[in-house]
């Protein structure tokens, strides 16, 4: 990559990257909610709540990095009953709020480190979300393997991870830039490297590895622009997802449902 390119590539990072957490603040700032969130969390897209379709209405459910509750409020519509446990106290403490305005009364959540052993006893659940979760963590396999234990033995975990190997990571990483897409990443995955890590903490995929949307270096002005205008997001979101499915391999993520080995 010559000079010139690595130039250009480092400005479109710097904007991408700011934008994130940009359109996140001008979400509170222009009164879309009371607090920061990103704007992907306000607009009903199908591909989102991907995992409710895998949720019964008996299940017993664990969100595993529950964070503010995103995941967990629409999961509890679809199950008996969900637990989110994660560390950080200021988002449990969204997550507490939103449960009681929506009166969710089968929903709850607790502070955890869930790198740490689960108070619960094996096989409690029938279902464990563990969802943009796994690239935060440095004990990843001894966490699935805890996930493992607290699931019944035909239990499900739904899970995603972020995709390390588009073209636009490739561009980044040619250019000499930090290459993953958060700077809190411990950890960003091949396919085969995915699955691989999957099988080492207990588990395998009941069906295919499903994409998430397109990983543009765009996608921090789209964001921004989310924190301004919900309807405008919301069509350049769902380009974002067509281009994904079109193009499986430049998705910004993999989306799994798996099964405990036999």
């Amino acid at each position: 990559m010559n000079g010139v390119a690595r130039l250009i590539v480092r400005s479109v990072d710097l904007v991408n990257r700011r934008g994130k957490s940009f359109g996140a603040r001008l979400v509170k700032l222009t009164g879309k909610r009371p607090y920061i969130i990103h704007p992907k969390h306000l607009v009903d897209h199908v591909w989102h709540d991907w995992y409710l379709p895998s949720l019964g209405r008996d299940d017993l459910v664990l969100d595993v990095g529950c964070s503010n509750g995103a995941h967990l409020v629409r999961a509890a519509r679809r199950c008996r009953s969900i637990v989110g446990m994660d560390y950080d106290v200021l988002q449990l403490g969204i997550a507490v709020r939103t449960i009681r305005e929506q009166r969710l009364a089968n929903a709850r959540v607790f502070a955890w480190e869930i790198t740490g052993p689960f108070p619960f006893p094996d096989g409690t659940f029938d279902t464990a979300l563990f969802l943009d979760v796994i690239e935060h963590l440095g004990p990843r396999i001894a966490v699935l393997s805890e996930i493992h234990r607290v699931l019944k033995a035909d239990g499900r975990l739904l899970v995603s991870a972020p995709n390390r190997d588009t073209r636009w990571r490739r561009a980044l990483r040619d250019a000499g830039l930090f290459a993953y897409s958060d700077a809190d990443h411990k950890i960003e995955y091949a396919r085969g490297e995915f699955l691989a890590e999957l099988a080492a903490g207990g588990f395998e995929p009941e069906g295919p590895v499903m994409p998430v949307v397109l990983d543009t270096p765009w996608a921090g002005m789209i964001d921004v622009i989310g924190g301004v205008s919900l309807p405008l997001y919301e069509r350049l979101s769902r380009w974002k997802r067509e281009a994904a499915l079109r193009r499986p391999d430049e998705s910004t993520g993999f989306r799994v449902v798996a099964r405990k080995r036999r």
